[in-house]
């Protein structure tokens, strides 16, 4: 996807649909009482994979079922546990979840979803009512611009609004030298792509980018005209006929015709002749795995193709990065990119790349680093640092796709720019407060109690007659707020312009202050559209816990800003309140503590295999909880390892709909009074219940807010929400939440997983167990994957000198 139509997408973005004692003992469910869920056996993969964000839109993968063989479970921190725990880890990739398709879906990994709880209370008990699902109607707002279609005006503002920023961008001057130090190989691919694109190719500005400057003059203190361009309740659907012509196309390769749809959006237009051509874009269509495309691509050219095929390895080379992207990576070294093209038969991998890269398919970087010079023995530095061979190159040389690279640039350059134009005040009051006043970007850091420093610091600018503004990740960090939750917007609703300020003529908000939590839910794309949209002069502070598994997207910019040190760095001292606090807190330093829980704050479920696991999970949410505890169904979460397996989000959404909300799911699986999870964009998931359907398609409430999810769509962005991945959790706090930890999660544990599970429970979490002592090696040792992003070196690089 071109960057423009990227943006556009993230702009056009519409309104976000958005204890009493327990019994001593644990019993065994009997055969009568049992809630049986669902197997797995249409999984088209056999291979597991580690869950990490899963919104629906793209087709999950398989993961391991788990054994049934018996378990012994010790409560979190406990030392006398005995038994065995089963099988890995299974889970999905980030920003991709299920949707029912004919396709088979891309196997990948990623952050792991599994974990378990830490406390010293049993389950609370067996007995109480199923809650029902929430009531209400409501449509998502649309602007209509006069005389224009919805669509139509939507594309016309959107088109200016781009225009306007990269008319800015283009008045910038200087340079910041990336790829500059390339030899060999890698040369020769830069050479490559300097040669194909002539130098006015959009890939060449990947490798100088434009010294932040000011672009217009500060704003005036009368506000500024605000633009809001209309928000559609859906997007345009490809033309009849273009599909029509695309679905002649798969039926000739023996591909299924129900992908005609999807196959038209992403190749636009000219899909069917695109697809005649090279059959192997079929690749572009998530959920198509390269065996499939092959076997269509053999179909329709027979002998002319080959494992060798310069369109099969651009595609798969093109396939990896985007792969790649769903675990949060914006780049992978060139090394990892020949591996996986080895790893499907290409003959000459070291060719396909640069065939690739040629093509401008992807694009080649080799970061510059700085190394620090060494102190002599008087403790002054060298005279020069060491350097390199000319065949050792410093850092390593990285592939990516232009939609990311073009984001981390412009993120990097947005942000040097806050930094350069804000002007220093002598601002009065906390940490926080002073280092606002001083400086254009403040990184604010710490857990769910410090989000009221930010939020103070929003209210105590509006003291100052400043335009500031709190945006949050989801419908649910407004309640959290309390009565500053009303003045709170989404990011989603803000860059949508659905809430929030508005923007000027320029395309700039009318803020003098931004203050967004929860910022390591922030992909590098969103991020980009954030601070693009910021004017010069405006202050931007990002808060968020470190701790929490990442972004659902690719990119880690909380992580890769704080870890530039470029800007002021406060970290707060509030800690988290109560028995979660203290167990939440532990998990972070990598301690697995017993924790005192008089209230029934924290409850262990201990479990021998994953359908008792099932059983009891039900019976926490429809029973236990409401009646011992006090908070109802509506109210609690469950949260588990991945969508696939014997105790995925599939096996548990289906058992709890049969005891929450049985129908028969005449209005496509889903019935009135479902909860469901949407994904009204990649990397977002709200939740919701279903209110009705007619004939545009189903009608949902999202927090306060009415939408339509045409019935085309319903597929691909709902599924049921009862059960939730970590990373579809993250940013949000229920009241209640139940983390379930069958057997075979233990592979796939790791602290971050288990901070950010055990983290979403605000007052009560119950933890069903059956990993036995992994989970405390899993928080003492357990290391999340690492995203290979640029942000850090290119922040690195435009703002040297750092700011401490």
């Amino acid at each position: 996807m071109e960057p423009t139509e990227d943006a556009q997408k993230a702009t056009a973005e519409a309104r976000p649909p958005a204890p009493a004692e327990a019994p001593a003992t644990s019993e065994e469910p009997t055969a009568a009482d049992t809630d049986e869920a669902p197997g797995d056996a249409e999984e088209p993969d056999a291979s597991a994979e580690p869950d990490a964000g899963g919104e629906p839109g793209a087709v999950e993968g398989s993961e391991s079922s788990a054994a049934e063989g018996s378990e012994s479970s010790a409560a979190p921190g406990a030392s006398d546990g005995s038994g065995s725990s089963d099988g890995s880890g299974a889970g999905e990739e980030p920003g991709a979840a299920e949707g029912a398709d004919a396709s088979e879906a891309p196997s990948a990994s990623d952050e792991p979803d599994a974990s378990a709880g830490s406390g010293a209370a049993e389950e609370p008990g067996a007995a109480g009512e199923a809650a029902g699902g929430a009531g209400g109607d409501g449509t998502a707002d649309a602007a209509a611009a006069p005389e224009l279609s919805d669509a139509q005006a939507e594309l016309a503002a959107q088109r200016e609004l781009r225009a306007r920023i990269e008319a800015r961008k283009a008045e910038k001057e200087g340079t910041v030298a990336s790829g500059a130090k390339l030899s060999g190989t890698a040369a020769d691919l830069l050479a490559a792509v300097r040669a194909v694109e002539g130098g006015a190719a959009s890939g060449s500005t990947f490798y100088e980018t434009p010294e932040p400057a000011p672009r217009r003059p500060a704003p005036e203190a009368a506000p500024a005209p605000t633009v809001r361009p209309p928000a559609p309740e859906r997007a345009s659907a490809p033309a009849p006929g273009t599909t029509a012509a695309v679905r002649e196309v798969l039926a000739k390769g023996g591909a299924p015709e129900a992908l005609a749809g999807r196959v038209a959006a992403a190749l636009g237009e000219n899909a069917a002749a695109a697809l005649g051509e090279d059959p192997w874009q079929l690749l572009a269509v998530p959920g198509v795995r390269p065996e499939q495309a092959d076997g269509f691509a053999r179909a329709l050219l027979g002998a002319a193709c080959g494992p060798g095929d310069p369109r099969r390895t651009v595609a798969l080379t093109v396939w990896l990065l985007e792969r790649a992207a769903l675990q949060g990576h914006t780049a992978l070294e060139i090394q990892a990119v020949r591996a996986g093209l080895a790893g499907h038969g290409v003959p000459d991998p070291e060719e396909a790349v640069e065939t690739a890269v040629s093509e401008a398919a992807v694009l080649v970087f080799q970061e510059e680093e700085t190394a620090e010079p060494e102190p002599d023995e008087d403790g002054e530095p060298a005279e020069e640092p060491e350097r390199p061979a000319a065949d050792e190159p410093a850092s390593p040389v990285l592939l990516g796709l232009d939609r990311y690279a073009l984001a981390e640039e412009s993120l990097a350059d947005g942000l040097a720019r806050l930094v350069k134009t804000a002007t220093a005040e002598p601002w009065e009051g906390s940490e926080l407060e002073r280092a606002a006043g001083a400086h254009g970007l403040v990184l604010h850091t710490g857990g769910e109690a410090s989000r009221a420093e930010p939020v103070a610091l929003a209210e105590a600018a509006r003291a100052r007659g400043l335009r500031a503004l709190v945006a949050v990740h989801g419908d649910a960090g407004r309640s959290a707020l309390g009565d500053a939750g009303a003045a709170a917007v989404t990011v989603g609703g803000l860059l949508s312009g659905a809430a929030g300020p508005g923007r000027d003529e320029d395309g700039a908000f009318a803020l003098d202050l931004l203050v967004v939590l929860d910022a390591p839910q922030l992909d590098v794309e969103t991020a980009a559209m954030l601070v693009e949209s910021l004017p010069d002069g405006c202050r931007l502070v990002l808060s968020g816990d470190p701790e929490v598994l990442g972004a659902p997207g690719a990119g880690r910019v909380f992580t890769d800003a704080l870890a530039a040190r470029v800007c002021p760095r406060i970290a707060s001292r509030l800690p988290d309140p109560g028995p979660l606090g203290e167990l939440v807190s532990g998990i972070g330093v990598g301690e697995l503590n017993q924790v005192e829980a008089p209230g029934k704050e924290v409850v262990i479920v201990p479990v021998r295999d994953a359908g008792e696991a099932v059983h009891r999970t039900v019976q926490l949410v429809a029973d236990s909880v409401p009646r011992a505890i006090g908070i109802p169904s509506e109210q609690t979460q469950v949260v588990t390892v991945g969508h696939g397996g014997s105790a995925g989000t599939r096996a548990l959404n289906a058992a709890l709909k049969q005891r929450l909300n049985p129908g028969p799911g005449r209005f496509g699986g889903y019935d009135p009074g479902d909860r469901v999870a949407y994904a009204p964009a990649p990397g977002r998931t709200v939740t919701g219940t279903v209110l009705s359907a007619d004939a545009e398609g189903l009608r949902l409430r999202c927090g306060d807010e009415g939408v339509l999810v045409p019935k085309e769509q319903v597929e691909a962005t709902l599924r049921h929400g009862w059960a939730l991945t970590a990373h579809q959790a993250a940013g949000t706090r229920w009241p209640a939440v139940v983390v379930v930890l069958p057997g075979d999660a233990a592979g796939g544990l790791s602290r971050p997983w288990v901070y950010t599970a055990f983290g979403r429970a605000e007052r009560h979490l119950s933890v069903v167990h059956g990993v036995d002592q992994a989970l405390a090696r899993a928080v003492a040792e357990g290391v999340a994957p690492e995203r290979t992003t640029r942000l850090r070196p290119l922040l690195e690089g435009l703002l040297a000198t750092p700011e401490e």
